[in-house]
Parts: C-alpha cells; sequence; structure tokens
C-alpha cells in the first residue's frame, strides 16, 4: 500500500446506485465493501432494503450484510469494532476496504469517534444548524461555554460544524463531550478517510426512488412481508424501523389500502433521502459528485495510489 493511505467512502441517498459504483471497481481493483447501511444488516430484510444481489457479491465480498435479526438492537460503538475488524482483515489480504453506505451516524462515527448513545434523533441536529442560521455560530459557541467550556475552548467560535456536534453530543446524552472523553466513553476514530458523496439531481433522484419502490414491489416485497408476518416477526420488523415494511405491515393490518401505502413508502424514501443529503452536506471534507462516472474515475485513481500504482492481477 501507499503511505498516507486513506480509506474511500462512498455514501450519499437511497438510490443513487453506491454500490453499484463499488462492484464495478472491484473488476480492475483488490476492492472488498464494507457496508454502512443500517438496513441492510438486518437478516430477512431484503428486497426492501435493496441488498447487493448474489451476482454483486461474487464480483466484489461485502462485509457487514445480513449480520442482526429484525429487532436486535445495534449501536454505533459496535459498528465501529465490526467495520474496523472487517478493515484490518481486508488489509492483512493486501486488498482495498471502501467503505459504502448512507447511514450517517455510523460513517461519522467510524471516521471522528463516537460518544456510546442509543440514538440519535437529526431533529435535534437540524434545530442547531437552524440557530445557526438564524443567531451565527456566535449564538451556539455561548451556549456550549455553558453547558462545555472545556469543549468550548478548544473550539473556534465561528467553527459552527464542531459547535453543532458538541452540543448534539450533550442533548443526546445529557452529559458533556469532554466529560465523555476524559471518562473513556468516547472512541477515537482507528483509520483516516475519504468521503465521497454521490449527489444526483433532486428531481432525478426522486424518479428514481419512485421507480425502484415500483421494482421493489413487482419483485416480491409485499410477500416478502407477508412471510414475515406468517412467521411471527411482525413486531421485531417494526421495531426495525425500515420503510417500505412498516407501511406494509400497516395495509396488511387493515389500516389502508394498497395503493396508500406504496404512496407513502414513495414519500417516507424520498424525505428519508432529503435527510440523508442535509446530513452530508453538514460533514466536512465531503466531495460531491452528481453522476456515477466521474465517481468512478475519482476511485479509481485513489485505487492505484493506494496500491501504489499496482493493479490487480
Amino acid at each position: 500500500m501507499a503511505d498516507r493511505f486513506a480509506i474511500a467512502i462512498i455514501c450519499g441517498p437511497t438510490a443513487t446506485g453506491k454500490t453499484g459504483v463499488a462492484v464495478k471497481l472491484a473488476e480492475p481493483l483488490p476492492v472488498e465493501v464494507v457496508s454502512a447501511d443500517s438496513r441492510q444488516m438486518i437478516r430477512r430484510l431484503d428486497i426492501g432494503t435493496a441488498k447487493p444481489t448474489e451476482k454483486e457479491r461474487q464480483q466484489a465480498p461485502i462485509h457487514l450484510v445480513d449480520i442482526i435479526e429484525p429487532g436486535e438492537r445495534y449501536s454505533a460503538f459496535r459498528f465501529i469494532d465490526d467495520a474496523n475488524a472487517a478493515i484490518g482483515e481486508i488489509l492483512r489480504r493486501g486488498n482495498l476496504p471502501l467503505v459504502v453506505g448512507g447511514t450517517g451516524l455510523y460513517l461519522r462515527a467510524l471516521t471522528e469517534g463516537v460518544v456510546e448513545i442509543d440514538n440519535t434523533d437529526m431533529e435535534i441536529r437540524e434545530k442547531l444548524e437552524q440557530e445557526c442560521a438564524d443567531g451565527g455560530a456566535e449564538c451556539l459557541y455561548q451556549k456550549l461555554r455553558e453547558i462545555d467550556p472545556l469543549e468550548a475552548a478548544k473550539i473556534h467560535p465561528n467553527n459552527h460544524v464542531r459547535l453543532v456536534r458538541a452540543l448534539e453530543i450533550f442533548y443526546v446524552t445529557g452529559k458533556p463531550k469532554s466529560e465523555l472523553v476524559s471518562t473513556g466513553a468516547y472512541r477515537k476514530a482507528k483509520h483516516t478517510f475519504q468521503y465521497h458523496c454521490l449527489a444526483p439531481d433532486r428531481e432525478q433522484l426522486y424518479r428514481t426512488i419512485n421507480d425502484r419502490v415500483d421494482r421493489m414491489l413487482a419483485d416480491g416485497l409485499l410477500d416478502e412481508v407477508e412471510r414475515l408476518v406468517g412467521d411471527g416477526l411482525a413486531d421485531p420488523v417494526r421495531q426495525s424501523n425500515v420503510i417500505g415494511y412498516n407501511e406494509l405491515l400497516d395495509y396488511l393490518d387493515g389500516r389502508w389500502g394498497l395503493d396508500e401505502a406504496v404512496a407513502m413508502i414513495k414519500q417516507n424514501t424520498r424525505r428519508y433521502a432529503k435527510r440523508q443529503l442535509t446530513w452530508f452536506r453538514g460533514q466536512p471534507g465531503v466531495r460531491f459528485y452528481s453522476d456515477s462516472g466521474e465517481l468512478f474515475a475519482t476511485l479509481m485513481q485513489w485505487g492505484r495510489g493506494a496500491l501504489g500504482g499496482a493493479k490487480k492481477t
């Protein structure tokens, strides 16, 4: 491997073709994928999570798919352990780890470290971002000085990204970041990473989402949900809170018709994609691509550079 090797991340909203780019890279490069998609980790939830196909898994090894049961809790701390273990094994084989997914919390935990928390709420971050837009970074800085003066002393008053994160940690955990770091509840990143976000035009993205939902239904998503219900897994599936499954479970419970359920799946997926974009736009150091071809070319350069110019044999 070349010196100063940084592990590449393909991120972005759902339905943008991130896995397709990764699998294509595995043809000329010794790439192995580490999934950062919280939905694809869940066993038996296949069609509605757009898991990699068998053909794709044959083309490129894909790690951290199908590792938990429906309803099983999975934390950012556990993702760090699992992802770092997979990355370590890939590097020992002399291959290139490529992290792929759209679960922003997991990616941020892996790349920057994480506080052990049960969950996070994007509304908290969006509220803080709005406060910053309305009152400027100074208002967040003053708030942080009151809550966590030790952490505030490390942050420039105009660095709104770090201010938002420090305040988010407090509002999610109830404890200041400086305290969590001192007690060992804060885990640092093990590797260096570079973000590449696939973000097509919004209208194009929304059309792709709508088409994908129609394709999932044609591929048997409703049948899959009915099988899960028949196996007594309705409640664990609901606890997993995956778009597509809850709406169809409500349809099977008679809460609305199938057409309404499908419309809600599309709407909720579009809203999820919008939240993902907001998340990644607030992440520093992210390079955005509207076209998968440009992303592929960039990552080819990254891979060859990481290998010191060597090609896959």
